[in-house]
């Protein structure tokens, strides 16, 4: 049986940006084959931190900046392995809004923050899960 993890995270847009955006990362922390990877901010919770609370602390200490959570948009699943051991991952994400906050204030744990056109997101982010995402969040902004 697989150890579980579970993280949190969000889709951040900016409702003055068009095209409509999103922020994207590229984490200090390489994929297993020692790639850069595009991904959406995330992280786990800490202590009894609601998955919704770790989303926002962690969207602004990796990307500099404060949101507000507009929904939720769904879970990401996937097994991954680490030193020897399978992890079952669920990764929840959360559509949200910019409210303030520069990208330039991330913490060490990220190279590169930058908005990117939601469409663009789509098609770059290297993990599959993540694009989708996205793509809730466009179906999303869409019908409201």
């Amino acid at each position: 049986m697989a150890e579980s993890e579970f993280s949190a995270g969000g889709v951040v847009i900016d409702p003055a940006s068009d095209p409509p955006a999103c922020i994207v990362i590229v984490p200090t922390r390489r994929a297993a084959d020692g790639s850069k990877v595009l991904t959406l901010p995330k992280g786990h919770p800490v202590a009894r931190e609601s998955p919704e609370a770790a989303a926002l602390r962690e969207v602004r200490e990796e990307t500099g900046v404060v949101a507000t959570v507009r929904s939720p948009l769904g879970d990401v699943r996937y097994v991954y392995q680490r030193s020897g051991r399978r992890i079952a991952k669920v990764v929840r994400f959360f559509l949200m809004e910019y409210t303030s906050g520069s990208i330039a204030d991330h913490d060490h744990e990220v190279e590169v923050v930058r908005w990117v056109p939601l469409e663009e997101a789509m098609t770059t982010l290297s993990y599959p899960g993540e694009r989708d995402m996205v793509g809730l969040a466009v179906a999303a902004l869409g019908n409201g």
